[in-house]
């Protein structure tokens, strides 16, 4: 065996980084350090590190991928190694972007390791470095008495292994299922508490006899007494989600997590119709077992309190890898334009992956689009919007190249709203949607769901018709 000693260091800066690496020997076996924490998900296998690693090899042809986060080139090479000796190799990494350059800050806001997880410490350790991470929220979640890795975590931004430009953050995830493996009321996310929202969970995923009480909706306003973020997930599945999107309980929406769902945006589209306030965001769920983020610009130097404040206010894209930017008429995603008349749009787009379609989206219909047979790294679009009514627009884009998480490309902006005064047939639409919707979850309510009391039934009824009559004063 030989040993193969590789530096892995930035290629401009030369600064050691942090990265993922996949070594494949001669006879096609993945090598890694024997204590190296392991990349968790589809796709090849790595093992992270921080700079350095050594790996013993057999004679023969080994294949090197390094990977890094997003923003740089993933680094493959080829070479021989003899049957002994020590073999060093220098691995220089190219950015082809450099969004934080431009206020543009990565983040994954849903992470959690489970109970088979032995090196929690470490892989919480490394992660923000290896992913690139500027915000790593992982969360406490229960289910039973299942004893998860993330559990063992103090809530709050851990300064242990947080750094001025990496900050790592310890939330919870506040869950109800109406069976094992089925979402009741839903699941959100809980950024920057201080103490456990309780219960963390309710019903079934307690005992088969814990009563499906309290609401999420309760959980969220502990969440905000506290200064905490709400962030809806799984593409807006529960029944509770309409009605806390309603009573304005959310801060934003995660999408796409986690990697094992198809990109989601029915029910985000038709709240969005409706009026509603939601940015995207998104994260991976279980592990990082994705390359999604979701990106946020800041106002000013990073920090968490301003990642979260434009995460509140809309200036966000989410993404696995390409980097889509949208304006109109000089504003950002989050922004409301008001008044009638013709607005200059602009979206512009770098990607490692090659893009086959650009679109772009007006009140949850593609309203213009633009193909790109050969694949499209960079470019830039003008277009034109006239406005009817009220509603808003957004940009997203895809390609068939998948990333080492088997993952196929794709981006979506937060969305650009409109206010001229005249409610979209859209909305009305998507109002009466709702209304049924939450009238499926009432007759739940009142016939199926398990409560302690007529007391505990009444509240989450009210609740629910209070979300209702929102959507009432929404249709119009």
């Amino acid at each position: 065996m030989a040993t193969l000693h590789g530096t892995i260091h930035d290629g401009t800066s030369n600064a050691p980084v942090a990265a993922k690496v996949h070594v494949l020997d001669s006879t096609g076996h993945f090598r890694s350090p024997g204590d190296s924490v392991l990349k968790i998900g589809p796709g090849r296998p790595f093992f992270y590190c921080e700079g350095t690693f050594e790996v013993n090899v057999p004679r023969g042809a080994v294949d090197i991928i390094v990977e890094r986060g997003t923003e740089y080139e993933p680094l493959r090479k080829t070479f021989a190694v003899p049957a002994k000796g020590h073999i060093d190799i220098e691995l220089p990494l190219k950015r082809w972007a450099d969004l934080p350059s431009q206020r543009w800050y990565p983040g994954n806001t849903h992470i959690h390791y489970d109970e088979k997880e032995q090196q929690s410490e470490e892989r919480l350790r490394l992660e923000p470095h290896v992913h690139d991470f500027s915000v790593t929220v992982v969360s406490i979640l229960q289910r039973r008495d299942l004893p998860y890795a993330s559990n063992r975590f103090p809530l709050g931004v851990m300064t242990d292994v947080s750094t001025a430009h990496h900050v790592v953050d310890i939330g919870e995830e506040n869950r109800h299922n109406d069976t094992p493996w089925h979402m009741g009321y839903g699941h959100v996310m809980f950024l920057r508490i201080r103490n456990v929202i309780e219960p963390v969970s309710r019903g079934v995923l307690i005992n088969d006899f814990d009563p499906d009480f309290p609401p999420i909706c309760f959980a969220c306003d502990d969440a905000r007494q506290q200064g905490g973020v709400v962030l809806w997930c799984h593409n807006g599945v529960g029944m509770e989600a309409p009605v806390a999107a309603a009573l304005g309980k959310l801060d934003g929406f995660n999408l796409f997590d986690p990697y094992w769902t198809d990109p989601e945006y029915d029910i985000w589209y038709k709240l969005l119709n409706c009026g509603l306030f939601l940015p995207a965001s998104t994260g991976s769920d279980w592990f990082v077992c994705s390359n999604n983020r979701v990106y946020v610009q800041t106002d000013g130097d990073f920090s968490y309190d301003n990642w979260i404040e434009g995460l509140q206010q809309g200036r966000t894209f989410i993404t696995n890898g390409p980097a889509l930017f949208l304006n109109v008429d000089g504003r950002l995603p989050g922004s409301q334009l008001s008044g009638r008349g013709t607005f200059e749009g602009h979206i512009t787009w770098q990607s490692h992956y090659p893009l086959k379609r650009i679109e772009l989206v007006k009140d949850g219909k593609v309203a213009q689009w633009w193909e790109h047979p050969e694949g499209s790294y960079a470019g830039d679009i003008h277009f034109d919007i006239t406005p009817e009514t009220d509603g808003w627009v957004a940009a997203r884009c895809n390609g068939p190249a998948r990333d080492s998480f088997d993952q196929a490309v794709y981006a979506h902006t937060s969305p650009v709203w409109f206010e001229v005064g005249q409610p979209s047939t859209e909305r009305r639409e998507d109002a009466e949607f709702f209304i049924r919707s939450i009238d499926q979850s009432l007759d739940w309510i009142a016939h199926t769901g398990r409560y302690a009391d007529d007391d505990q039934r009444q509240a989450v009824g009210e609740l629910f018709n209070k979300g209702r009559e929102e959507f009432g004063k929404i249709k119009g």
